[in-house]
């Protein structure tokens, strides 16, 4: 009775200090003080996750039937990982979408799941100054970010990895995130080192210009610089989302320019950084050239036309190349382009070049290929022309 008495007590120790505490009994937490120790964090984000250890076969004789076979897949890899931000005094609370520190407060996450994988937001990564640190703990990962700064401000996800042996992989369809306000009272907009940056608005592609705020409470607008007003945003045309910034959903010629934006919070309104927009035509997709010649069959001293055909979407650039016979020996490439709308309900175009030959000669027989390219990629496509010498005369 002693023996099992003493054995259910372990248990529930080794259940409080891996889980979290259940109570605040003193006992307890000396309990877990004592072999605090063992672990050993380390700073950064060069923590390698810990490998499994493999478990050892047992043979108890005729109480146990066969021996257990060793697994090779982290047990955490299939269990749902969830993320909770550990407050003062050993409080818990599970995060949602969103959460908000004070700056200068530390943030201090924790991840179920043996090993996972950190992601922080970019500056995190680059700027390694030492308040970052992730611990691998038997059950769990923790993350801890101290003096906290409004430039810390962003997405902060946690990883589940799977592992076999000493492989192990992201499992990103398990990924837990939350996305992490600093609120700064001099800061509403996370700090960037960049006056101005460049942003290509690219046709039926959404574009992002990131305005992110410190402050989840801040009212942000979006302005453009010349003329100086500002830009409606309809939740449609353009949104807003507080940790991303304003989307542009269509982008179309009339967006681009200088634009930025412009948040206020009580009694504090700061600019962000100038956004300039350049729109690009870009194409849905690759071109598709087609090639014909004016004749499969030409007769030494005839002329030799072959064109080469794209049909796309109005205002998209095609640049086309040559591959012919002739280039081997130097014969000069003569090409006519032109680009002409094409009727219907549709904005598209009628994009073409047209190589010629003068006097054909035996040279100029073979295969000729046709390049047509545009931002999406490039395709090929080729004629082959075939040249007869001219019929001799009759005798009369």
């Amino acid at each position: 009775m002693l023996l099992a008495h003493f054995q259910q007590l372990s248990k529930q120790a080794v259940q409080f200090c891996t889980e979290g505490p259940l109570s605040l009994d003193p006992h307890w937490s000396a309990y877990c003080q004592k072999d605090a120790p063992k672990q050993r964090p380390t700073a950064g984000r060069k923590t390698k996750p810990s490998k499994p250890k493999p478990e050892k076969s047992t043979n108890e004789g005729s109480k146990a039937g066969t021996a257990k076979p060793k697994i090779k897949s982290t047990a955490a890899a299939h269990a749902q990982a969830s993320l909770t931000q550990v407050l003062n005094r050993g409080k818990f609370k599970k995060v949602g979408e969103t959460i908000s520190v004070q700056t200068g407060d530390t943030l201090e996450l924790r991840c179920r799941g043996k090993p996972v994988k950190w992601s922080v937001p970019s500056y995190l990564e680059e700027d390694d100054d030492g308040r970052l640190r992730t611990v691998q703990h038997e059950r769990y990962g923790v993350l801890t970010l101290v003096n906290s700064t409004g430039a810390d401000t962003g997405e902060y996800a946690c990883y589940p990895m799977y592992c076999e042996d000493t492989d192990c992989r992201k499992e990103y369809d398990k990924a837990v995130k939350v996305f992490v306000f600093f609120p700064d009272p001099q800061e509403l907009f996370v700090p960037s080192a960049d006056y101005y940056e460049v942003i290509q608005l690219r046709t039926n592609w959404p574009t992002v210009l990131p305005c992110q705020v410190t402050s989840p409470g801040a009212k942000v607008t979006l302005h453009r610089e010349f003329p100086p007003v500002e830009v409606a945003v309809d939740g449609t045309e353009i949104s807003f989302n507080v940790k991303k910034g304003f989307t542009i959903h269509r982008p179309r010629p009339h967006h681009a320019g200088a634009l930025y934006c412009v948040a206020s919070l009580g009694n504090l309104r700061q600019s962000s950084t100038k956004y300039m927009l350049i729109y690009v035509n870009y194409p849905m997709a690759p071109p598709a050239p087609v090639i014909q010649a004016s004749s499969g069959s030409v007769v030494v001293g005839e002329n030799l036309r072959v064109g080469c055909t794209v049909m796309g979407e109005q205002d998209v650039a095609v640049e086309f190349t040559w591959e012919y016979p002739g280039q081997q020996i130097g014969r000069p490439l003569y090409t006519q382009e032109s680009v002409s709308p094409v009727g219907g309900g549709a904005a598209r175009q009628q994009s073409q070049s047209v190589l010629l030959v003068d006097e054909v000669r035996s040279v100029d027989q073979g295969t000729y290929t046709c390049t047509a390219q545009n931002l999406q990629g490039a395709k090929s496509v080729s004629a082959t022309v075939k040249v007869v010498p001219k019929a001799k005369p009759k005798k009369p």
